[in-house]
């Protein structure tokens, strides 16, 4: 299905918080909280700057892990084999987006997020030819919040998984019953390729990866679980520090701080100690300081009657890493010491809790990565584009509010105010003509004439109502077209992309994620609008 493509800046699709539109613009209250902006250009220090801090034996360990992960999965994509094999080179960078395991993938921007990596790699490649940049999906597999990811959307419906929810990471959830449950609710549409990744998967991170795999295997995607034992070891120095000196918390509030003094309002809220404890029962459980004790400061295992003093469980840290999880705040801190990586992609409001991190970074001795903001984009079908040449208005024009639009459109119509005061003056004119003439010949017939005169013009001006009427129902049929399809092209008011699957697209044009690919350009950083011609 052939595509026209434009863009407009983020600012002018109404969208988009201040705090991401003030960073396009590289508003200097911004400044201290990134280390580069996101151009073609910064990427050479960058590089310099993760090669000095990524150690073989950390190549050798995310290699290690890779290679288990995609074993089991026998993948025949030979890119993605070609990729792994690159990061064991010293010149292999990568550049990384990370996002929930949503069923089927979820909403349209997690499909934006992986194919701005992908486009980003190769436009490094181009720039640097010297090394080579390889696309990563971080799945956030060790989330806990089933309700956030137990359903998607697809041509106005809801589908949904009512698994027993354990509250531990999502992505150990068994697919026990997942076909009868869930997959025996789907359209026929539905791709079998899209079905098979769960039919035979024993976990939902196993159908994910497998899922991604087949959407973008073959342009050299690599999806990476480090919620695994073999990874975790990686994370001993970082859990040693938080247990130790909460090192992330007093980082984050000094950054709230100074956030907010500019005006900005933090995404995220930091803890005591941002770390999850994942207990033998398999729950994801907050770990919670208790200073009250005199001799030694105890931590609690949220929900369950289990507290360790610091020593003991800095012991257990050592021992057992794979019982710890990262949250939000320093989940990318870790994403950051597993991987050579450059540039994290992500939504607005990923950016806006980056920017809460930076300190956090510093605190650990890890490197910041450019942060930039995924492509943003809107798909207008070949119906709802002929509806938009119809009513005279662009892609780029629909994001306009509503009122605007139909002034807009009311003046593309041509609608004139209907009167026919010019045919009366000469219908009189003619009547006065036949008046005279009555008056000469036989002025009995004057009142008649008189009265046919006045039965015109009544005649007139009922015709002049109905054609007012008319005009006026046709102007009220385009508004109400409009209506329709700014609700259409913006669910809910919202974006397109936070509610839509893929699928809704893909079943018309298999091409689409090509065509999000030609279409892209990351670090343009502005929305783009895809119309089917």
């Amino acid at each position: 299905m052939p595509t026209t493509c434009s863009t407009l800046p983020y600012a002018e699709t109404g969208a988009f918080s201040g705090l991401l539109t003030d960073y396009l613009a590289q508003k200097p209250a911004l400044a201290t909280f990134y280390n580069r902006f996101p151009t073609l250009e910064s990427f050479a220090a960058q590089i310099e700057e993760k090669q000095a801090a990524y150690s073989p034996q950390a190549r050798q360990l995310l290699v290690a892990a890779l290679c288990d992960q995609y074993r089991p999965l026998d993948s025949s994509q030979p890119s993605v084999s070609a990729n792994i094999q690159l990061l064991e080179q010293p010149t292999t960078f990568t550049v990384t987006t990370g996002h929930q395991l949503n069923l089927f993938t979820g909403p349209l921007y997690f499909i934006y997020k992986i194919v701005s990596a992908i486009k980003l790699s190769r436009q490094l490649k181009d720039a640097y030819p010297q090394y080579d940049f390889v696309p990563v999906y971080w799945m956030a597999t060790e989330d806990h919040d089933f309700a956030e990811i137990n359903h998607f959307s697809l041509f106005g419906k809801t589908y949904s998984w009512d698994a027993a929810n354990t509250g531990g990471p999502v992505g150990r959830l068994p697919l026990d019953g997942f076909a009868e449950q869930f997959l025996s609710q789907l359209p026929p549409e539905v791709p079998a390729a899209f079905q098979q990744a769960y039919a035979e998967s024993q976990t939902l991170a196993e159908a994910t990866r497998k899922l991604a795999d087949t959407l973008f295997g073959e342009f050299g995607l690599v999806t990476l679980d480090a919620d695994r034992p073999a990874l975790k070891q990686a994370l001993v120095p970082l859990l040693e520090k938080e247990i130790k000196e909460q090192a992330s918390n007093a980082a984050v509030q000094a950054t709230n701080t100074r956030l907010t003094d500019a005006g900005y309002k933090p995404q995220v809220y930091s803890r005591p100690i941002n770390l999850f404890f994942i207990t033998d029962e398999g729950k994801r459980e907050r770990l919670e300081p208790d200073t009250s004790g005199a001799d030694c400061v105890e931590v609690t295992i949220r929900n369950t009657a289990r507290c360790h003093s610091q020593q003991e469980l800095l012991a257990l840290a050592r021992q057992h890493p794979e019982q710890f999880s990262p949250n939000v705040v320093l989940r990318p801190v870790y994403q950051e010491i597993l991987l050579p990586n450059l540039v994290y992609i992500g939504g607005g409001a990923e950016v806006a809790y980056w920017f809460q991190l930076k300190d956090v970074f510093a605190a650990f001795g890890v490197p910041y990565p450019i942060v930039l903001p995924r492509n943003s984009a809107m798909y207008i079908s070949r119906a709802n584009a002929g509806k938009l040449k119809k009513l005279g208005l662009s892609g780029r024009e629909i994001f306009k509010p509503l009122p605007e639009l139909k002034k807009q459109v009311g003046a593309t119509l041509g609608q004139e105010e209907i009167s026919l005061q010019d045919q009366q003056q000469a219908l009189a004119a003619a009547f006065q003509q036949v008046q005279d003439l009555a008056q000469r010949l036989d002025p009995t017939l004057v009142r008649t004439v008189a009265a046919e005169a006045q039965k015109a013009a009544a005649g007139l001006t009922a015709l002049e109502k109905r054609l007012s009427k008319a005009a006026e129902t046709k102007h009220e049929t385009a508004y109400t077209q409009l209506a329709a399809l700014k609700e259409k092209l913006f669910p809910g008011g919202g974006l397109q992309e936070r509610s839509e699957n893929v699928l809704s697209v893909l079943i018309n044009n298999p091409e689409f994620i090509r065509q999000l690919l030609d279409a892209f350009e990351p670090l343009a950083l502005e929305f783009t609008v895809l119309e089917e011609e």
